[in-house]
């Protein structure tokens, strides 16, 4: 059989993808992270064969339906297609997704929610341990999950994940940086991966080379390139948008907001590439995340972290986006009232 010659070829020299293309998304449009992650995961296994998973009972929340009605399901009876039903079993799941990349032939995949990372962490550890590539992919990233509550409501969860070490953590602010990391993902072979998704909509990001520059780990998404700030805001995934609208609010000053969707991959980067971004020089920082501000301070400098260091609760997302301060208004007044001239 030529095709199963052609696949074990593949999987000996270990070159199980192929040059992935990319979906195409339109700028300003607003589609939540995990949609656009569910469009890419289709597209992709509309290239290639070798992608296997699914998720644990939570299909329709994770996207990951588009993925199944292209793939085919793989049951008992029919081992055809390449979708796994995991059911409410996150750590087996994690377990199963270890044993498929240890076995080969396959880039695994597991979805839940980030939440319930929690209960798969043991296995991501031996993911690492063993520099698996296995990807983990989590939505409901943030207290905008809104009426599930504090239980649903993930705040430690990033802290947690990026304190793994060999784990590259994954909180992309729009499609663009979406496709392109995921792109990333399944291709590296000597590492798992972990993305956090959006339940709520984002705008797709109207800045040229995203998906280039994303692969660094943060770039400029605002402000000169070639001008010193007096301000920069870092941020992750939904609170980049935020960051955009705070620095419009802020008067006479420079700003310059930075879109950090991996911590590990920029910590990869050239020295001279991160002080560019972040100019040593530029003391006044503020990072932006809906989360833990656990693990920031290495990149705020002389700067703050606004976050969420407490439980969320129950209510409507936008009411707990006002409750909780994450307002461009609210974060722009901190900002100006902190800066160290006054």
């Amino acid at each position: 059989d030529a095709g199963f010659a052609r696949k074990m070829e593949a999987v000996l020299k270990d070159e199980l993808m192929p040059e992935l293309k990319l979906p195409e998304f339109k700028p300003g449009e607003k589609l939540a992270t995990r949609a656009s992650f569910g469009k890419t995961l289709a597209f992709f296994a509309q290239q290639t064969d070798t992608i296997l998973g699914g998720s644990a009972d939570l299909e329709p929340s994770n996207n990951t339906k588009a993925y199944a009605d292209v793939s085919g399901e793989f049951t008992r009876k029919d081992r055809s297609g390449s979708n796994l039903s995991f059911a409410v079993r996150e750590f087996p799941m994690a377990t199963i997704l270890n044993g498929i990349a240890l076995h080969g032939g396959f880039r695994p995949f597991g979805a839940t929610f980030l939440v319930f990372s929690d209960y798969a962490k043991p296995a991501m550890r031996l993911s690492a341990l063993m520099k698996l590539p296995v990807l983990y992919t989590f939505t409901h990233d943030s207290f905008y999950v809104g009426e599930d509550g504090p239980t649903h409501e993930p705040v430690e969860q990033f802290a947690g994940l990026r304190s793994l070490p060999g784990l590259y953590v994954f909180r992309p602010a729009d499609a663009r940086e979406t496709a392109a990391l995921l792109r990333l993902a399944f291709t590296t072979k000597d590492k798992p991966s972990a993305f956090a998704f959006t339940r709520q909509g984002v705008p797709t990001l109207e800045v040229d080379g995203v998906e280039e520059k994303a692969l660094k780990g943060a770039y400029i998404v605002s402000g000169n390139e070639n001008e010193k700030p007096d301000i920069i805001l870092i941020a992750s995934g939904s609170e980049v948008h935020l960051a955009l609208e705070v620095a419009k609010r802020i008067s006479g000053k420079k700003v310059r907001v930075v879109s950090m969707p991996s911590m590990e991959l920029f910590e990869e980067q050239p020295q001279e590439y991160k002080d560019a971004v972040l100019p040593p020089e530029v003391k006044y920082r503020v990072s932006i995340e809906a989360a833990s501000t656990f693990g920031w301070a290495k990149y705020v400098a002389g700067g703050w972290s606004f976050g969420l260091d407490h439980f969320g609760a129950s209510a409507p997302a936008g009411v707990l986006e006002k409750e909780f301060g994450f307002t461009p208004e609210n974060v722009a007044r901190l900002v100006e009232e902190r800066y160290p001239d006054k």
